[in-house]
């Protein structure tokens, strides 16, 4: 197995590697530390799920981020002017690409969050197995700082995962949870300490990638069937509406 191929070294904020078994690791970085939601790591990540996805020697994919956190911050210079139409178009697509690619990916996704999430938490929920560090706090930062719809998925995420009342109260009061919480829930399956996350998260995507491939593809694509629906009938919506919410914001700051 082929274990640097070339698209592993493609992507400045996607950090590639893989086990002989096949167990690819993609750990979000910015300049090599702490991840921050970015315009760069926007165009990338769907472009390496498609990557991934087109690599038969990828048998099982780990989410995770760098150092204390899965991702609390946002580059919003980066993004351009949301409220231009010609941006949010390609924030639009990106958006939707992204979301897609990741529910539909043809192996078992593993989710390793190595401390808070608040940015693009839906993320880790849509692992099929999600382990996080028992320093993990679960938000939306992003949406109510700069007053826009929760279109992109995270609202729609949390809804499947949480409960559609739980998820309507967290959504609409800016609330967060804790990983134990999320146990509670019945949001992540295991909760650990957090230099446990990643070792954790490794020895289950290992034990996967010993069955069948066959199997394990089309056991993700069985278990994820209804979570794809949902993606494609809601992520559209959602982030026009997101769209509309910010430039409404920006309209009404200038009169």
């Amino acid at each position: 197995m082929q274990n640097t191929p070339d698209y592993f070294d493609r992507y400045s904020t996607l950090h590639l590697s893989r086990s002989p078994s096949g167990v690819l690791t993609l750990q979000f970085h910015t300049n090599g530390g702490a991840a921050a939601f970015s315009g760069p790591m926007q165009i990338e990540f769907p472009q390496a799920l498609y990557e991934i996805g087109e690599d038969r020697n990828n048998r099982v994919l780990i989410l995770t981020g760098t150092g204390d956190r899965f991702m609390t911050d946002i580059d919003r210079t980066s993004l351009g002017d949301l409220t231009k139409p010609a941006v949010w178009d390609e924030i639009f697509s990106r958006g939707r690409i992204t979301m897609q690619r990741l529910v539909d990916l043809e192996m078992p996704i593993i989710t390793a969050a190595n401390g808070p999430a608040s940015i693009h938490s839906e993320w880790v929920m849509m692992g099929d197995i999600a382990i996080v560090s028992d320093t993990t706090v679960f938000s939306d930062y992003s949406h109510p700082k700069f007053g826009t719809v929760p279109g992109d998925g995270v609202a729609l995420i949390w809804e499947e995962v949480l409960g559609l009342n739980r998820a309507r109260h967290l959504t609409l009061t800016g609330g967060s949870f804790t990983a134990q919480e999320a146990k509670e829930w019945g949001v992540v399956a295991e909760v650990v300490p957090l230099d446990q996350v990643l070792p954790r998260a490794q020895a289950i995507a290992e034990s996967l990638s010993k069955k069948p491939q066959m199997l394990t593809r089309f056991m993700s694509v069985t278990l994820r069937q209804r979570l794809s629906r949902r993606v494609a009938e809601g992520v559209q919506l959602g982030m026009a509406l997101e769209g509309l919410a910010a430039s409404d914001k920006a309209y009404q700051s200038t009169h």
